[in-house]
Parts: C-alpha cells; structure tokens; sequence
C-alpha cells in the first residue's frame, strides 16, 4: 500500500500535537474536541440566514448493503444470483423492494432511489475514500490521501462568517471516520463526534449545557489558551492566529453553557411515540438524535449503522466467512427499514424536506452471484464455524442508494442495472457525480472550488462529475 504525502503541513495553524493538547477538556460524550480549535473554522452564515441553510444528514452503510436484496431485486437472474426474497410492490409505480423493506416501500413516492451508482475499487478503505472524497486510486491505503465530502464542506462554509448557533456544522453520531477524514483539511474540520448508544438508559453527552457555574469555571480553566500556548506551533502567525483564539474560547464556552445546546441533543424531549416510530434502538435513536441536530442548525450529519443490530461482525461486509447474507438481512431489516422511514417521514411532516438532503449509501454493493463458504464463527446472523453458508463480497460495479429531501422531486427511481445487478448501464452515476450532487444542495460551487493540498496544490473538490438532475432541487 502507498501512503499519502504527509511531509508538508496544511493549511490549519495547529500543529497535530498542538490541537491534541486541547483535548480532554470533559466533554467524555464527544471525541477529538478541541474546545477553541475546533469550533476555529466551523463559523458560517449570519443568523439572518440562518432559517434558510441547508443541511445534509448521510447515513452510511459500513461494508455495503447488497443491493440485490433490497433496492434492486432480480427474481428472474437464477438461483445462482436471486436470493430467497420476493420483491413487493412500492408506493412508486414499477419500482420493486424487496419484501425486507415493507416501510420504506410504503413511502417510496418521498424518495429518490439511485440505481446505477458505480466505482472503481473492490476495498473498504479505496471503495470509501473514492466515493466520499473522490480519490481516484483503487488501492487501499492506510489514510485518506483527499478530504472527505463533509470536511471539505465543513471548511467552505466556514469561509461564509461569524456562526451564531452554538452548535457545530459538523456533528457526526458514530461517524465513518475508519477510512475517511480531513486529510490536509486538518483536524480543525473533523466532525465533533458523538459516541455511544443514544437508546441506553444511561446515555448523555456531558457538560453540554452546563448551568454549574463552579463547573464553567473549572472548564474554563481547562480550556484556557494561556496555559496551553506552550503546545501550539510555533511556525504559524501568531499575530493573526492569537488575536482570533481568545473569540473562539469564547464560543466553545458558549457550546458548552448554552441551553439550546442542551436541548438539541435531549432525545427525552420528544414525545414516547415519535422515539417509538423511529425504534427504541441504537439505529433508530441515532436517526432521531441526527433529525433534531440538522433542525437545531448543525449542517453536515453523519451516522454509521454498525454494531452489534448488524450481525455476528458488526457491519454490513456479508461475505460467507462473516454472515448468512440472507439471515444476516433478515436480522438487520426490520430495525433499518424502521428507522430510515422515520427519518424521511420525519423530514416530510417537519417541513424539513426542502432544506435536509437525506442520503442513505454504502461504499459499494455486494456480488450478485452468490458465494459459499465455512463460517469463521457462531453468531448473531452466521452459522457455527465451520459450516458452510451463503455469503455476497463486494461489488463496485453497480449498486443502489437512496436519497430524500433536499427539495428533489421524489418518487421515482434512477437507472438501471442490467439482468443479473452485475453492472450500471443506464444513467451511471460515479463518485463525482454523488459528491456534485451533495455539493450542489449545500449551496457550494463545486465546479470552480479548490482548496490547497500537503504541498499547496490546488486540487478541486470535483475532479470529474456534475450534479446528478433527478436528485437537485
């Protein structure tokens, strides 16, 4: 594997060791928080826009979702391909789920499904990086060498002013940070990390909202800029930088007194039965947690839907190795089906649907022909070891997403697979078209934007792609 060129600084004036010197600051429900670093670059619109930003919640799928079995089903490929689910009619005359997704097929006329997405590398780490950055290169690499969509959008619109709200633009709720990042964006981009099972009786994020004034003054002490300055880097203007950092101290201490902030992240504010709807599970309480943010004015939301709901191995990387694919379905769909109909029901009946792009995808999708092989262990959705099980690998070449909101005209779906979900071969849509799009709705132009790499190169966000038209609004 060939790392990425890490001999040059970017453009943020805090050294790595630096920003990690502002950690630690007790906020234990969050990580990689510098209190004033983080909230540096993350200001953007005045607050007289502030009711007509637009946000974007993307819930992904770690290790791919086998489109076969969900958005795309192909009853009449074999017994070597089909796999044992009938597909059911939608809301959306000639689109077909299979029978695992009975709620989303019920509200398929409030979304766009994506058919024909398509890239080049067969891993997690290339497969992510290519379709969250654009990174071109098929090989696997042990970081990313481009800036993901939702750091690069994190730093534009943080060149739009002041932000008021207290919140952060970018809140990720069990993020997909294994293969992605800021890369020369810098740390300052990273999302403020929200970790833990929202639907856990003892869940809460601390020192959000803090009323305690001994409690704000021990923070503050903490947090201090003086008693950190020996850890910042030195090669840096500290006449410009210094004069900002103390308005920033400032803001991270509002983020953590602030009573809105409080509220936001309070899932016991919302009635029993909308935490009801959305499933009184980790999945189904991140998507509610990930409603209220965007609502509250956090910009970019990222969710993985990962852990244990998934199966035996935790993800949805259903080689025969790690799960039954098919038991390994039927174990996670009702609780996936559940919640992602809340959330776009949710973004509907809150006349969020113009302003909140919601965007549900994997890395990639999973092999149409079916594979067989021994287990590697007993578990939630896999056989004992030993045994011999169905699985699907991955599959780059064609596969499904869904997308909601965002003001796009719903209730429809987008081209093709051929006769077998093999191959995209009408309206194909590649990594660059899926970030334009995403662009696009957050009001970013992503055909004249560059930012400065490691070595001060420029490098546009969009190499190669434009806006998909079905899915702007």
């Amino acid at each position: 594997m060939t790392a990425p060129n890490t001999n040059c600084r970017g453009p943020v004036p805090f050294s790595a060791t630096g920003r990690r010197a502002f950690l630690q600051t007790g906020l234990a429900g969050f990580a990689s928080l510098s209190l004033p670093g983080i909230l540096k670059l993350r200001s953007h619109a005045a607050s007289s826009a502030e009711a007509e930003k637009k946000a974007v919640i993307m819930v992904w799928q770690p290790g791919g979702l086998s489109h076969i079995d969900s958005y795309d089903p192909k009853p009449d490929s074999g017994s070597e391909y089909a796999g044992p689910f009938k597909p059911i009619a939608t809301k959306v005359p000639g689109l077909r789920f299979t029978e695992l997704l009975p709620r989303q097929a019920a509200i398929a006329d409030k979304m766009v499904v994506l058919r024909s997405m398509r890239q080049s590398a067969g891993g997690h780490p290339a497969g992510s990086m290519q379709l969250l950055s654009g990174d071109p290169d098929t090989r696997d690499k042990p970081k990313p060498k481009y800036p993901d969509w939702m750091a690069v959008s994190n730093y534009m619109l943080a060149q739009r002013g002041p932000r008021k709200n207290p919140l952060p633009s970018y809140v990720g709720i069990n993020p997909p940070l294994e293969y992605n990042g800021p890369a020369y964006l810098g740390d300052t981009y990273s999302p403020f990390v929200v970790s833990g099972n929202p639907n856990a009786p003892t869940f809460s994020v601390p020192n959000i909202g803090l009323t305690d004034a001994d409690e704000v003054a021990r923070l503050g002490r903490r947090a201090s800029l003086r008693q950190k300055i020996d850890t910042l880097d030195r090669s840096f203007d500290h006449a410009r930088e210094l004069g900002a950092l103390d308005e920033f101290e400032s803001q991270a201490m509002g983020l953590l007194t602030s009573p809105q902030t409080k509220v936001a992240f309070d899932l016991n504010r919302e009635p029993s039965r909308v935490r009801d709807r959305y499933g009184r599970n980790a999945w189904g309480q991140q998507l509610l947690l990930a409603r209220r943010l965007v609502e509250a004015g956090v910009d970019v939301l990222t969710t993985s839907l990962s852990g244990p709901l998934c199966g035996r191995v935790n993800n949805w990387d259903d080689h025969a190795v790690n799960h039954n694919v098919f038991e390994a379905m039927k174990f996670r769909a009702q609780v996936y089906d559940q919640a992602v109909s809340a959330l776009i029901e949710d973004i509907y009946a809150r006349g969020l649907d113009k302003r909140v792009l919601v965007v549900v995808t994997g890395e990639f999708g999973r092999t149409p022909k079916i594979s067989y092989a021994a287990s590697t262990g007993g578990g939630d959705a896999s056989a004992p070891a030993g045994t011999s099980q169905p699985g699907r690998d991955h599959w780059p070449r064609g596969f499904s997403n869904i997308w909601a909101g965002g003001g796009i005209n719903a209730g429809r779906f987008v081209g093709a697979t051929d006769k077998r979900g093999e191959d995209a071969i009408e309206r194909v849509s590649g990594p660059g078209d899926f970030l334009a799009t995403i662009y696009h709705h957050l009001g970013i132009d992503y055909g004249t934007t560059f930012i400065k790499d490691f070595n001060g190169r420029p490098t546009p966000i969009v190499d190669h792609g434009k806006a998909i038209p079905e899915l702007i609004g």
